[in-house]
This record gives structure tokens, C-alpha cells and sequence, in this order.
């Protein structure tokens, strides 16, 4: 197994919240690589792991101390999961809970915050689930489906969600639905409604959750709803107006998914710099060699620039400003790092790159997760456009 280094590069790089970097780093170390790989191997969630970070608070930083949280700003959030994936652990098992309980604290109602914050806080309730996409809307929101239609004091739901993730290992799920049909608003994103689906009562009862074996342990689903009752007690904020709560909460998540991606990036980098100085071939070390050393340091400098953009983009989202533009930046520009640092890595390792006790190819597989696809990249860019540079919509 090759031993972990600091580089003196990654030593240069300066970091917020080192307290907090230093006890997930601490936490992190007695989840090795070993148990990483024993869950991929089978498909397996890390229930232990998940569990030691909500013991230890990292899961509830966002969560004000009123309900049991720490209070603490995005950019701690950002410190938490960046060294989670720097440490070669996983923050996709459990990073959802953060994001997700944001459209509860944003938009529900003070009686819906004290019934489920500090149960999320404490660990007795985990909000993992996150039910937007569908087979025939894909990233336009706006022509899902599924249909929340009210009757008397609930809500009866039928439909289909399809990648969402932690669905069998959530006790709760934000689930975005019409509840107006998309001809009869005057806008699209008119006429979507958000409901808390408390998934211990739904499954077997209207909620079918069906697996979706996927190249990587993220214990993806695909949901079905067949005459699912919600209790209109669970519907947050005003009906008609759910798709500006879940726009509210989507900057949070790609800031955060964009600090995990910095996380891996470093992952990468550290692991091809202590390679390149051990490896030794015709005599002497690969790293001694430039065509080994250059692809090192641009991912080092491209992690790096794209760090300050999450950095900033954090910023503005814990200073209430609009973020938007920013945090698409962010995580177009972390994940496109992030990949060329794994791509690197690879590289630098040769045929052990893809040995699995080196720990390279699931990592490398975990970053295509993150990886932002040609259509995902055309929406930031669009977003980008608009916003920033005042050009009309191209789609």
C-alpha cells in the first residue's frame, strides 16, 4: 500500500476552519481505505461511518443551534466535506442531509422545524432523500409529473423519481411535485409544490423504492408512487411555489458538491506526488522527470484556482447575497479539476492505478459521479450567460 504524504505544494495552500479540517481528518482516519473498499466490493452503505459523523456533529453544522445544530455558515460546511474526500472517504453517502434540510429551515413552518431539525441534528432522523428528477423531464424541472392532488387533509401522490440517491437509507425525503398542472400555470415553474414524505410510513404504502445498480456504490434508486397519502401537514411553505424553494437550496448543494470535488482533487494530487518520489524506474525516481512532474503541477494550480471560487462562492451565500452565478462557476470548475487531477493520477500510477488496494480507481470512479455532464455544463453556462453577461436565454 503506498504510505500517504503531504506535499509541500498542498502544505502552501492556506485553510479555513483548521480545527475543523484537523478533527475530520482525525475521524476520517479510522475509515481507511480497507473499509472503503470492502462496501464497494458488495454494493454496501457506510452506515458506520455515516453514523460516527452525525455523532460527532459534522452532519449538523448547518442546522442553527436552536434545534440542536451548530449554526455554523456554509464555509464550514465546505471545510467538512472537502477534507472527507481529501482523507479518500466518501461525503456522498450522507452529504444531502446538509442541502437538504435547508428548504425546512428556509420554508417550513416553525411547528415543522421543531418536529424534525432536532431529530435530524441528533441523528434520530436522517434526511437524505432528495426527489426531483424523472425519467421523462431529466434537467427540465419544469415537465415533471409526478402529481400531489389534495384531498381533504392529505395529499395523494402518484408518479415516478428516477437517481435518487440514499432513498433506502433516509427516514425523510423532500419530494418536488405538481400539485397544478404545467398547461393551466402561467408559467412553467409555476404550480410545483414541496412535501416532507416520511419514508418509514410511505414504503409499502403507495412508495415503491426500486435499487439501480450503478459503476459505483451510491445507493441510487428509482421511486415509485402509487396512491402515496401525504398529510397536507407536510406540505412546506405555500402550495404553487415549490420550484423557487428547491432553486433555493440547489446553489448550497453545488457549492458543497463543489468542495468535495476540491477534496478529491488534493486527494489525487497528494497520492501522485508521494507515487512519482517513490516510484523509481531505470534508476531514479519518475518525479525526477518532467513529463511526470508538469501534469502534476497543473492539477495542482487548477484545484487551486477552483478552490477560490468555492471559496468565494461560499461567501456570498453565507453573506445572503445572490450566489448563483458563483456557485455554478464553482462547480463547473471544481469538478473539471477534479477530474483531471484523477485522470493524473491515474497516469502517474501506471497499471497500479487500477489496482484496488491503491484506492485510485474507486476514487476515480467517485469523481465521474461529480464530473459535470456536456448537458449539466450547457445549463451552467446558460445560467452564466444570462446572468452575468445580460445575454438573452438560448434554451
Amino acid at each position: 500500500m503506498i504510505r500517504e504524504s503531504e506535499t509541500p505544494m498542498s502544505e502552501a495552500q492556506p485553510q479555513t476552519y483548521p480545527e475543523i479540517r484537523d478533527a475530520v481528518r482525525r475521524l476520517c482516519a479510522g475509515f481507511p481505505g480497507e473499509y472503503w473498499q470492502k462496501l464497494d466490493r458488495d454494493r454496501i452503505y457506510p452506515t458506520e461511518f455515516v453514523r460516527t459523523l452525525t455523532d460527532a456533529g459534522f452532519l449538523s453544522v448547518l442546522i442553527p443551534e436552536d434545534y440542536g445544530g451548530s449554526g455554523l455558515g456554509l464555509g464550514a460546511a465546505t471545510a467538512v466535506l472537502e477534507e472527507i474526500h481529501r482523507s479518500g472517504c466518501n461525503g456522498g453517502a450522507c452529504h444531502a442531509q446538509m442541502y437538504t434540510m435547508g428548504t425546512l429551515l428556509k420554508h417550513g413552518s416553525e411547528a415543522q422545524k421543531q418536529a424534525y431539525l432536532p431529530a435530524i441534528a441528533s441523528g434520530e432522523l436522517r434526511l437524505q432523500a432528495f426527489g426531483v428528477t424523472e425519467p421523462t423531464a431529466g434537467t427540465d424541472t419544469t415537465r415533471i409529473r409526478t402529481f400531489a392532488k389534495r384531498a381533504g387533509d392529505k395529499y395523494v401522490v402518484n408518479g415516478q423519481k428516477i437517481w435518487i440517491s440514499r432513498a433506502e437509507h433516509s427516514d425523510l425525503m423532500v419530494l418536488l411535485c405538481r400539485t397544478t398542472p404545467r398547461e393551466e400555470c402561467a408559467k412553467p415553474s409555476d404550480g410545483m409544490s414541496v412535501l416532507l414524505v416520511d419514508m418509514r410510513e410511505a414504503v409499502g404504502k403507495g412508495l415503491t423504492i426500486r435499487p439501480v445498480r450503478t459503476m459505483l456504490n451510491h445507493a441510487t434508486t428509482e421511486l415509485f408512487f402509487d396512491d402515496l397519502e401525504v398529510p397536507a401537514a407536510n406540505l412546506i411553505g405555500e402550495e404553487g411555489k415549490g420550484f423557487r424553494y428547491i432553486l433555493s437550496g440547489m446553489n448550497a448543494e453545488r457549492i458543497l458538491i463543489a468542495s468535495e470535488c476540491i477534496g478529491d482533487g488534493r486527494f489525487f494530487i497528494d497520492r501522485a506526488a508521494a507515487y512519482a518520489k517513490d516510484r523509481s524506474v531505470f534508476g531514479r525516481a519518475i518525479g525526477e522527470n518532467q513529463g511526470v512532474q508538469f501534469p502534476i503541477a497543473r492539477a495542482w494550480v487548477q484545484i487551486a484556482a477552483a478552490s477560490e471560487m468555492v471559496d468565494k462562492a461560499a461567501r456570498l451565500f453565507d453573506a445572503g447575497a445572490d450566489c448563483g452565478t458563483e456557485a455554478n462557476m464553482a462547480k463547473m470548475l471544481a469538478s473539471e479539476a477534479s477530474w483531471y487531477a484523477a485522470d493524473m493520477c491515474i497516469q502517474t500510477h501506471g497499471g497500479f492505478g487500477f489496482a484496488e488496494e491503491y484506492d485510485i480507481e474507486r476514487k476515480f470512479r467517485e469523481t465521474r459521479l461529480y464530473q459535470v455532464a456536456p448537458i449539466s455544463t450547457n445549463l451552467i453556462l446558460s445560467h452564466v450567460a444570462t446572468h452575468a453577461l445580460g445575454l438573452p436565454k438560448s434554451f
